[in-house]
Order: C-alpha cells, then sequence, then structure tokens
C-alpha cells in the first residue's frame, strides 16, 4: 500500500501544484483586470468630476448674467419712474404757479402758438375765471393779437387750446411736457443720473 499512496500522494502533490499554479495565475489575471477597470473607473470618475465642475461654472456664470441683467433692468426701471416723477412734479409746478407769473406764461405761450392770431382761446373752468381774461388781453397787447376768450371750457389741468373754426391746437400744459420730454427725456437722466 506504501506505493499506492506514494503515488496518490504524489499524484495529489502534483494535481495541488497544477491547481495552485492555476489559482495563481487566475489570481494574477484577476488583479490585472481589476486593476485596469479600477483605473479605468477613476479615469471616467476624473472626466464625470471635470464635466460637473466645468457645467457647475457655466451655470453659476449664466446665473450671474442673469442676476446681473435683472439688476441692471430694475435700475433701469426706477431711474425711467424718476425721470416720469420729475415731468409729473414740472407739470404740476407749471399748473400752479402763482397766479401773475401763470398769466405771463399763458400770455407769452398764446403769442408764439397764435398763427392767425384771431383765434378763440379755451381754457378750463378753473382757468378761464382766474387768469382767462388777463391772459388774452396780455397776450393781445404784447403781440399784436386779436384773440378772443371762448365761453367753452375744457377739462384740462393747465394752458389752452386754440380753436379757429374747425382747426384746434393744443397747448394744454400736459401736452407741452409730454412733447418735451420726448426730446429731453435723455438729457434730464443725463441730469438725474450723472453716473450713468
Amino acid at each position: 500500500m506504501n506505493g499506492i499512496e506514494k503515488i496518490t500522494g504524489l499524484i495529489q502533490s502534483e494535481a495541488q501544484a497544477e491547481i495552485d499554479a492555476v489559482l495563481a495565475q487566475a489570481q494574477a489575471a484577476a488583479d490585472q483586470i481589476s486593476a485596469r477597470y479600477e483605473d479605468q473607473a477613476q479615469a471616467e470618475t476624473a472626466e464625470l468630476d471635470s464635466r460637473n465642475e466645468k457645467a457647475a461654472a457655466e451655470r453659476q456664470e449664466r446665473l450671474i448674467s442673469a442676476a446681473q441683467m435683472e439688476a441692471r433692468k430694475a435700475a433701469l426701471a426706477a431711474k425711467q419712474e424718476m425721470v416720469e416723477k420729475a415731468y409729473a412734479l414740472a407739470l404740476e409746478k407749471l399748473c400752479k404757479l402763482p397766479e401773475n407769473r401763470y398769466t405771463e406764461v399763458l400770455a407769452a405761450l398764446l403769442v408764439r402758438a397764435s398763427s392767425t392770431g384771431k383765434e378763440e382761446v379755451i381754457f378750463s373752468e378753473k382757468d378761464r375765471k382766474r387768469v382767462g381774461e388777463a391772459a388774452v388781453a396780455k397776450a393781445n397787447q404784447d403781440g399784436g393779437k386779436k384773440l378772443t376768450l371762448s365761453r367753452e371750457t375744457r377739462e384740462i389741468l393747465g394752458g389752452f387750446i386754440l380753436k379757429d373754426r374747425n382747426v384746434e391746437v393744443n397747448c394744454t400744459f400736459d401736452t407741452l411736457v409730454r412733447l418735451q420730454k420726448a426730446e429731453t427725456a435723455g438729457a434730464v437722466a443725463k441730469k438725474l443720473f450723472p453716473e450713468a
């Protein structure tokens, strides 16, 4: 039995050595594959991290740009509102001039606005009673006109309407201020906001 046991032991020993060699080879191949996939996973992770960082930076830039644009729009809206208020205040001050100054302004405007010198002058009811006759008389005297004070009144804040038969010339203060705003809004904005 010794001989058989020796042969069996030898076969087992050779088989075990072969098994160990195959296992070692398999383990080495597995380690190589594992290392290769680990390297690939790290490379892909680094690439994804890089792409994510780039995407995050681009998104941050877009958000900052959008926020800056919104801030500029808000600042512009605030400036436009202030310009509008400046013209509204000018109209209010014009309508609230002291009576003698208001009469002078109306008379000078009548002289400039009259083309035939024979128009009817239509005021608001309040202005007709307060300064109508005086303004028309002063315009006639200063400009050599023959304007007449109309019995008709209109719903206007200040100023007047010149009427010559079917033709009317609107010289109401709100119209004159609106026309001036179209021409001078840029200059007014520069005065109000010199840093802009």
